[in-house]
């Protein structure tokens, strides 16, 4: 399963700290069987239910991703440490913000729907769980729980903060 995360999530490979990098495969690892799905899902599941845009998950997670990098590469070469940022870190959020959304959503019937665990908690909670579970460290956990709207009443990282405006920038762009 690792192989095939990697072919469809290539940025996996840019996280340059190897227990960082197998943590984020093996958050996604327990998030898919958990879920019901198998990696190549991921190119079919929306990456959203509240429009029909005919983006994928994995299309989403690897956009917010590199825009992550961009706004990391950025920040270094116009700042230099004086804004510093944790690019590991940051790259494995990204990765891993929407991670729980493999067990919000479900297919039923070819039309996919918000799933019992779905219904019950929203991506940002339950993904926090997965990567928590997986043994991941806490700057990553609060990306995943803080990139959406339950995050705005709590002060983000920087790196929270340049994940939840990449997930927005693709959310909002995407008609």
């Amino acid at each position: 399963m690792t192989d095939e995360l990697q072919r469809l999530l290539p940025e996996v490979g840019w996280i340059e700290d190897r227990a960082l990098r197998e943590g984020v495969l093996a958050t996604y690892t327990r998030a898919l069987a958990e879920g019901g799905w198998e990696p190549e899902d991921m190119v079919r599941i929306p990456f959203t239910l509240l429009k029909a845009s005919g983006v994928s998950y994995v299309e989403h997670v690897r956009a917010v991703t590199r825009i992550a990098r961009a706004a990391c590469d950025t920040f270094q070469d116009v700042f230099g440490g004086r804004v510093p940022l944790n690019r590991d870190v940051l790259l494995a959020g990204a990765l891993l913000h929407d991670v729980g959304k493999l067990v919000e959503v479900e297919e039923v019937g070819g039309v996919f729907q918000k799933s019992r665990s779905g219904k019950a908690l929203r991506h940002p909670f339950s993904g926090a769980a997965l990567a928590y579970a997986a043994g991941l460290p806490p700057e990553v956990v609060h990306i995943i729980a803080v990139h959406s709207k339950e995050g705005d009443p709590y002060p983000r990282s920087s790196e929270g903060a340049v994940v939840h405006h990449a997930d927005f920038i693709t959310f909002d762009a995407i008609p």
